[in-house]
Parts: structure tokens; sequence; C-alpha cells
């Protein structure tokens, strides 16, 4: 079995925008699993044996590189809603999650 280029520039454009949608959807899935990891109470999260912190880290980087990657023309808008995302779960997960005075 050979490898080669795309024979024509239109085999060549079909690749890439395969690939800019594919980087789409899983983006977005992406973005929904870690809103719905981040939103869920503490005890149903995954857990890994990786410091928290580099959890993080290496999510938002690879929904930024993907987001930059499905939506190569708007690269900095992409990197400002991955830091909106980061900024608003974290709003989101302190206040879901407070219990409310003479509740407990």
């Amino acid at each position: 079995m050979e490898i080669t280029c795309a024979s024509s520039p239109e085999s060549l454009v079909a690749l890439v925008m395969t690939l800019r949608l594919l980087s789409q959807w899983l983006a977005w899935l992406l973005v929904l699993a870690i809103a719905v990891f981040t939103l869920s109470p503490i005890e149903l999260r995954p857990v890994t044996a990786a410091p928290a912190n580099w959890e993080r880290f290496t999510t938002f980087m690879a929904i930024g590189a993907l987001l930059c990657l499905g939506y190569p023309q708007h690269r900095w808008r992409m990197v400002g809603l991955v830091i909106g995302l980061a900024g608003l779960l974290e709003v989101l997960q302190r206040t879901m999650w407070i219990v409310p005075r003479g509740v407990v």
C-alpha cells in the first residue's frame, strides 16, 4: 500500500474541509463534556492521577487547539472564547453548589 499526496486540488480542499469539520465537532463535544464534568457534584467527577492544574491546562489547550483548527479565520476569537469559557465554568461551579442558609 502506497501513501501518496492528494491527486487534485479538489481532493485537498475536501480533506481540509473534513478536518475542519471534525475539529469543530470534537471541540464542541469536549466543551460539553468539560461543562458536564465541571458542573456535576464532586463525587460524580472522574478522578485521575494527574494534578488538577495539569488536567485543566491540557483540557483547555485541547479545546483551544481544536477550535483554532476548526475555525482558522477566527483564531483570536476562539482563544477569547476558551478563556471566557474557563471563567464562566469557574463562576457557575462556585455558585451552583453553595448550600443556602437554613437548608442544612
